[in-house]
């Protein structure tokens, strides 16, 4: 089975063919950040008008690629949600009409189920159950995984999501958008130990998250350092280091917890976070000593793209599951209110 992958959620347009026994056969990124980067983040009404120009050259030149045409396509998947109304209305809208007009079935993605099931495009594919941490501008969420469409929420952020405080920390040092990878390239520079951040919530029990403070906790310290230190520059990476420090050990402890907690010796990362070289070195020897494995998706399908949506689409239009003609993309999504597979 062929199917056509389409992520208009937020600030990306995706497009990718997924085959079943052939894997991913051809996909596609283009990134809105030059566009966005003036105002200093996402401008939903511009997101909404560059899916508009973006999306069907994709779809031919991801179609040229795969050597497919419309015939040899099975199935659409597209992001129904959660996300930009407006950006997800045009993916929607596209590939509802498009599975229509060529007679196949279409079904709406949900956006974090896609990102939930990128680290199977890997090898080797990680078995059922696995706790999977959901690590993104948008959202910070811990989820138990039974299977395709069987999810248990076990915590989530109570405020800002992980990404979205690296954000707004670069943006009060200074850092151009997209703050994260920025910010994460001058904590390079950072002094390991010259300031010490909260971990937000890890001292009492429980899964969720809260990653607000840690902004604010950033901000004293910068105004209280820069103004005494004589090397202004140095002062903000050792900020930057000490804050990504606090969040990534902060996201290693309640990984810990899941583990322990829901006894399943697999975790799955996935987000745009997951691409965080920290993130990443110290969850592999964090989960090692519970005697877990840790699997993640290549750099490319950690932020949004089409390929996800495709995989996902494909395994859900498999099972025999179809939308209706109309469709109703959703600015929030409950996760675990997705039907099994």
């Amino acid at each position: 089975m062929r199917v056509l992958g389409i992520e208009t959620s937020c600030d990306e347009t995706g497009v990718a063919v997924y085959a079943g026994g052939r894997g991913m056969l051809a996909h596609a990124v283009y990134s809105q950040i030059e566009i966005h980067a003036c105002y200093g983040g996402v401008v939903p009404e511009l997101a909404s008008r560059d899916h508009v120009r973006k999306t069907l050259p994709m779809i031919r030149q991801v179609m040229a690629e795969a050597g497919l045409t419309a015939r040899d396509l099975e199935g659409v998947a597209y992001t129904a949600g959660p996300g930009l109304v407006g950006a997800l209305l045009v993916g929607a809208a596209l590939g509802r009409s498009l599975a229509w007009a060529w007679g196949v079935p279409a079904i709406g993605i949900h956006h974090m189920e896609g990102h939930l099931l990128a680290p199977l495009l890997e090898e080797p594919v990680p078995d059922f159950p696995f706790v999977a941490l959901l690590v993104s501008g948008g959202h910070t969420q811990l989820v138990a995984v039974a299977g395709i469409g069987r999810y248990q929420l076990l915590g989530e952020s109570l405020d800002d999501a992980a990404g979205e405080a690296f954000d707004k920390t670069a943006k009060l040092l200074g850092l151009p958008y997209p703050g994260g990878p920025a910010l994460a390239a001058l904590a390079e520079r950072g002094e390991p130990g010259r300031y010490r951040f909260p971990r937000p919530m890890t001292d009492r029990p429980g899964l969720d998250f809260s990653f607000s403070g840690l902004k604010t906790f950033a901000l004293n310290t910068l105004h209280e350092e820069v103004a005494v230190r004589t090397d202004p520059d140095q002062a903000r990476a050792d900020i930057a280091r000490a804050f990504e420090e606090a969040v990534v050990e902060t996201l290693i402890i309640k990984c810990r917890r899941a583990v322990r907690q829901v006894g399943y010796p697999r975790l799955v990362l996935a987000g745009g976070v997951s691409a965080n070289r920290r993130l990443r070195a110290g969850m592999d020897e964090a989960l090692a000593k519970e005697g877990a494995r840790v699997f993640y998706p290549r750099p490319a399908f950690c932020t949004d793209n089409g390929a996800m949506i495709a995989f996902a689409g494909w395994h859900r239009l498999r099972a025999g599951q179809r939308d209706a003609l109309s469709f109703a993309p959703r600015a929030r999504w409950d996760l675990a209110s997705l039907p099994a597979v």
